[in-house]
């Protein structure tokens, strides 16, 4: 079932504490062939919350070492998020998958 979860707020130094200083306000950066320049050609911590978000595991689990200019060819940021909404509130009548991580058998 879904849950509304609090996230920390970022570590100085993350690429998400960078752009919430810099940027603010919700922003779409594509990135050139041009990946060179300080940001991103820099290895900073980046938060990566995926379909699983497991907060004891915070600092060790969800932050890991990025070079943005490597990982992505572009970013939606967002300084604040809000729960979304299932499109399809009730359980399904098929089976559900069993969860794998981090392996996938």
């Amino acid at each position: 079932p879904g849950r509304i979860m609090t996230v920390p707020s970022s570590y100085a130094g993350s690429h998400e504490a960078m752009l919430h200083e810099a940027v603010g306000e919700p922003s779409l950066m594509v990135f050139t062939d041009e990946r060179d320049g300080p940001w991103l050609s820099a290895v900073r911590e980046h938060r990566a919350i995926g379909v699983v978000y497991r907060p004891a595991a915070e600092r060790r689990g969800n932050w890991v070492p990025t070079l943005m200019g490597r990982r992505y060819d572009a970013l939606l940021f967002f300084d604040d998020t809000r729960a979304l909404r299932a499109l399809q509130p009730e359980p399904l009548d098929w089976p559900t998958e069993a969860e794998t991580y981090p392996w996938s058998v």
